[in-house]
């Protein structure tokens, strides 16, 4: 992957929308003059400023249509309204002709607008992507250098105030960190020594010195910029149809409009004006503008909407498929759960003290980097214990850690390490309590047997409760298959109010538990953030990955929860069923309108300028509908 900067990425101008709005605004006001000055007689001022109003107006349009009739071999919408402009033109209906290049200019003006507002996350990302760094040298001082010289052990010197240029580790110092570019949580973050940077992160307060480690290329900062460039440029199922639609229509209606030029004239008597000025207005009012402007417009409104909250979706395509979705599967560790054990009871021996015994516990687990180890240290300094003595361990791995302290062994582990003797009152406890609940347990023993018992177990996201309680209203069934065993899975799940869940299951376990779903419910998406939920992923309908997931998840997913929060996932769905029906209602409108006219063109109820007005009216209202996307989707329980 080729790492993006602002000189590579090239989106559309902001003055392109103006420039285009200018000329179109500017051939308007050409055309009127025209019509006015035509109504005192003067015909040759009048048709000369219609001529300048066509190529003012129509330049843009015209000039597009030509490329893309160029680079595709076959005739295009572009080309359709430029030979009407022409026909009316030739048939001395200049003013009707100048009004259809006034009007297409106008709407091909707010389509630019469209696109505009869609790269505009792009381009924020940007300008949040640092383009110099400071590099520590080896006599220790530092040079500004441009970031994509930089080479992973680079070290790397970022003052207050400034962005984290790349991806790296803290080597020195230790300050506040505003992460809002990355998971747009506004509190910010407060990082040591070993901890992890990265690019596009804001250093509040602290000068630190960091290791480069990733390349500037797969930085997380750059993968989320490739995520919404390719999210952007990646069509739709329903978008692919009509391009390919357009084309053949295209050419139906050339053969139409040729066909209508001669045989009306033998066939029902009309005289080769009204012949040739019937063909015209066809060739107007068929134009798939407005059906070609149905889907593209709102599925980047879309995309930006998702950009804008946190969701990075990868393309139209997996917009489409969210809103079908029948069910969802969740990972457990780390999607429905923090993925961070807590300890949750504490119970010594009734001849120990409890804080001598916690202090003991943490001095042991301080020298241990496993999870539980790290969630009974976090425990015991949030009740103000700190460590008092420093024994010797060996590490036992898979069972728990042996410790000598004044001559005398202390295990902390599991039951088939610290062995079986528990007293009637731990037992009694863990076995029917602690184990219902589906909790972990920890037991520490001395010499005299258990001293003490610690259960631990990993909570629930916050708002993950909420979460499901979303999806069901909105007709989602949501299941659990998660490597757990069966107890905790069961906690779990009644916990978040899943609808079933499957325990113990193994990566491929997992594919084939989703590969049943599909099955049952046709339709299904998969949440997790884990390496091992990435064959899950890739066989779902849509997986969802979690944005503090792996690369791999990342790489893998079709969408993207950048801020980690559950409920989005309602909200993205949401999102995907209000664009379907958006180009459900333009589709369906512009069909109506081209039918309408047509119809009425052949009764010849309708004349050139209504049908002009008709035509690019339609493609500018379903243009201005696509754009309502843009808004926050309300959180209405029937959507």
């Amino acid at each position: 992957m080729t790492i993006q900067t602002k000189e590579d990425y090239h989106e559309p101008s902001k003055w392109t929308a103006h420039l285009e709005l200018i000329a179109a605004v500017l051939a308007g006001i050409l055309i009127l003059t025209a019509w006015l000055l035509g109504k005192d007689g003067s015909q040759s001022i009048s048709i000369t400023l219609y001529i300048v109003a066509f190529l003012i107006g129509g330049f843009a349009k015209a000039k597009e249509g030509i490329e893309e009739t160029i680079a595709d071999r076959q005739l295009n919408v572009e080309m359709l309204m430029v030979f009407a402009a022409i026909g009316s033109a030739v048939i001395g209906y200049w003013a009707e002709g100048a009004i259809l290049i006034f009007i297409f200019a106008i709407s091909g003006a707010l389509e630019t607008y469209t696109l505009n507002k869609s790269h505009k996350e792009i381009s924020a990302l940007m300008e949040l992507q640092p383009e110099e760094a400071w590099l520590i040298q080896d006599d220790g001082s530092t040079v500004s250098v441009a970031t994509s010289s930089l080479s992973v052990g680079s070290k790397i010197l970022v003052k207050p105030g400034e962005r984290v240029p790349v991806d790296g580790i803290i080597l020195q110092g230790t300050t506040s960190i505003d992460m809002s570019a990355i998971n747009g949580e506004s509190v910010p973050v407060t990082k040591g020594m070993e901890d992890e940077l990265f690019a596009g992160t804001v250093n509040i307060s602290g000068a630190i010195q960091m290791e480069m480690t990733k390349p500037s290329s797969e930085t997380l900062f750059q993968k989320i910029i490739t995520l919404v460039q390719n999210a952007q440029s990646e069509k739709s199922p329903s978008q692919q149809f009509i391009e390919k639609f357009e084309g053949t229509y295209v050419k139906l209606v050339i053969f139409t409009v040729l066909v209508m030029m001669f045989l009306p004239h033998f066939l029902f008597g009309w005289d080769w004006t009204t012949t040739f000025y019937r063909a015209i207005v066809l060739l107007v009012v068929a134009s798939p503008c407005a059906l070609v402007a149905s889907i593209m417009p709102a599925t980047l409104a879309a995309v930006s909407n998702g950009a804008k909250r946190g969701i990075l979706f990868k393309g139209g395509v997996h917009l489409e498929h969210l809103g079908a979705l029948k069910a969802i599967a969740f990972d457990k560790t780390g999607t429905l759960t923090t993925g961070k054990p807590v300890v949750t009871d504490f119970i010594v021996r009734e001849d120990a003290a409890t804080s001598e015994t916690l202090a003991l516990l943490a001095s042991i687990e301080a020298q241990s980097n496993h999870p539980l180890a790290l969630a009974i240290v976090n425990y015991a300094s949030e009740q103000g214990i700190t460590k008092r003595v420093n024994p010797e361990i060996e590490d036992v791995p898979g069972y728990g850690i042996r410790a000598m302290l004044d001559s005398e062994e202390i295990l902390v582990g599991n039951p088939r390490f610290v062995g079986r003797e528990v007293s009637e009152e731990f037992h009694d406890y863990l076995l029917q309590q602690l184990s219902d609940e589906g909790k972990t347990v920890v037991f520490m023993k001395d010499a005299k047997g258990i001293l003490a018992v610690i259960a631990l177990k990993d909570t629930l996201r916050p708002e993950a409760v909420q979460a499901i309680k979303d999806l069901k209203q909105l007709g989602i069934q949501s299941i659990m298959l998660t490597g757990d065993n069966e107890k905790t899975a069961k906690t779990i799940a009644k916990e978040a109010g899943l609808d079933r869940y499957v325990a113990e299951c193994l990566p491929e376990k997992k594919v084939v538990e989703l590969k049943g779903l599909l099955s049952e419910y046709g339709e299904v998406g998969m949440v997790g953030d884990g390496i091992n939920d990435a064959p899950a992923l890739a066989t779902a309908t849509s997986g969802i990955a979690m944005g503090e997931g792996t690369d791999v998840a990342l790489e893998t997913a079709d969408v993207v929860l950048m801020q980690n929060d559950l409920t989005r996932i309602s909200y993205a769905i949401k999102v995907s069923k209000k664009m379907q029906r958006i180009v459900k209602q333009n589709v369906f409108f512009s069909v109506a309108v081209i039918a309408v006219l047509i119809i009425s063109n052949f009764m010849q109820v309708v004349d050139l300028p209504l049908g002009v007005i008709g035509h690019e009216g339609s493609t500018i209202l379903v243009i201005l509908n696509g754009l309502r996307l843009l808004n926050r989707v309300q959180s209405s329980r029937r959507e």
